[in-house]
């Protein structure tokens, strides 16, 4: 009788993202990191038949890729809109408070990274970590998949890591009780590992997936990460076609490495989630082939898997635009514009099978224009 009680209460209390966007846009065109929740909370910004979307450029090779999206939008004949919102690392309160304005008026962005320089004052926020508290974005979705045409050392990766955004250690409260010893507070709270955690188990069976993974520490962080484990399991119980297992994060990190293909779905704290994606964004191929996507209740926020600026390749015609452009496929498919995001990832694809276009990220000599006027290519001849 007990596991039935928590399935009804859970039914309850199970996100409204997921009440009402159930249904995973995961068609066969569409199965390359291609997932998107059907929304109807709000409506999204759209204005004589064109969708308008937040566009955030950041730092680093966000203004030049984001010109790159534009472009590929532009020949395909896209209906969308962007409202740019021009924020990076140097940008005061009020820049960011227009840019969460500008994301909660449309619903839905498009977003480079922001840097965060550890050399600023402890009051200075995570301009990025603002974006996901302040609009409670609150599940970072990402789908690591080997690609044809890229060579890496493990093949068929195939997983589904689900982070939450939003606590944890990124909660920004930290002091220095004493001289000399600063404390950091790890926020974990029953209402967030809940909610978290039934994304995750009904994201793998919409998915047709067989088993979900929680990623913990809770045989050290007994309380925090036993609350979340605890948390999980009281979910698992709702869904008992799928198989559930606990790993400890460091053991987590050893199995990915070495068999991968073990991994179907994951689910895990905020910190752990950051050390999982940029591992098996390695696994896969580079932060320059990976897209994410950030969900909640009421907007969507997509952007690159690996959170980094590419400061090292800004202006200098190297970076590989590959996620970026799978990053506004996944919100074409939010937006419903799927035969677009159909046929822009296709051509995406097909571009990154042809190794004479490869950037240097993947042993490859080309530009990102060279890549861009391949995909250009291939939506002229399809169309």
């Amino acid at each position: 009788m007990l596991p039935a009680a928590i399935c009804s209460v859970k039914a309850m209390l199970r996100p409204s993202t997921l009440c009402h966007s159930g249904e995973i846009l995961f068609g066969h065109e569409i199965s390359l990191r291609s997932f998107s929740f059907k929304h109807s909370i709000l409506p999204l910004a759209k204005y004589g038949g064109r969708h308008t979307v937040a566009l955030i450029p950041g730092d680093g090779i966000g203004p030049e890729l984001m010109l790159h999206v534009k472009t590929v939008f532009r020949h395909a004949r896209v209906p969308v809109d962007f409202e740019e919102v021009t924020v990076n690392s140097t940008s005061g309160e009020e820049d960011i408070h227009n840019a969460i304005m500008a994301v909660s008026r449309n619903c839905v962005a498009l977003k480079g990274n922001i840097e965060t320089d550890h050399n600023l004052p402890p009051s200075h926020k995570s301009h990025n970590n603002m974006f996901r508290t302040t609009l409670d974005l609150y599940a970072n979705v990402i789908h690591f998949k080997s690609l044809p045409g890229v060579e890496t050392r493990h093949k068929d990766v195939d997983i589904l890591v689900v982070r939450e955004n939003t606590e944890g250690e990124y909660s920004n409260l930290e002091h220095e009780s004493v001289k000399g010893v600063i404390e950091s507070l790890k926020i974990i709270t029953k209402a967030r590992s809940l909610r978290i955690a039934e994304f995750a188990f009904q994201l793998a069976q919409e998915m047709g997936r067989k088993k979900v993974t929680v990623v913990h520490k809770a045989n050290i962080m007994k309380l925090g990460d036993g609350l979340f484990l605890q948390c999980c399991k009281e979910v698992a119980s709702c869904y008992p076609q799928l198989t559930f297992e606990g790993v400890t994060v460091d053991n987590t990190t050893t199995q990915l490495v070495s068999q991968p293909q073990r991994f179907d779905v994951m689910v895990m704290p905020n910190l752990y989630g950051n050390i999982v994606n940029n591992v098996c964004t390695g696994l896969v191929g580079g932060a320059g082939l990976v897209p994410g996507a950030n969900y909640g209740h009421v907007c969507a926020v997509f952007e690159t898997a690996s959170r980094q600026s590419g400061r090292n390749l800004a202006n200098k015609n190297m970076a590989n635009p590959t996620a970026m452009l799978l990053a506004s496929c996944i919100m074409l498919d939010y937006l419903k514009l799927h035969s677009y995001a159909t046929s822009i990832r296709t051509t995406v694809l097909a571009s990154l099978q042809n190794r004479d276009v490869h950037t240097p990220d993947i042993g490859g000599q080309s530009t990102t224009l060279d890549i861009i006027q391949d995909i250009i290519n291939h939506i002229s001849t399809v169309s």
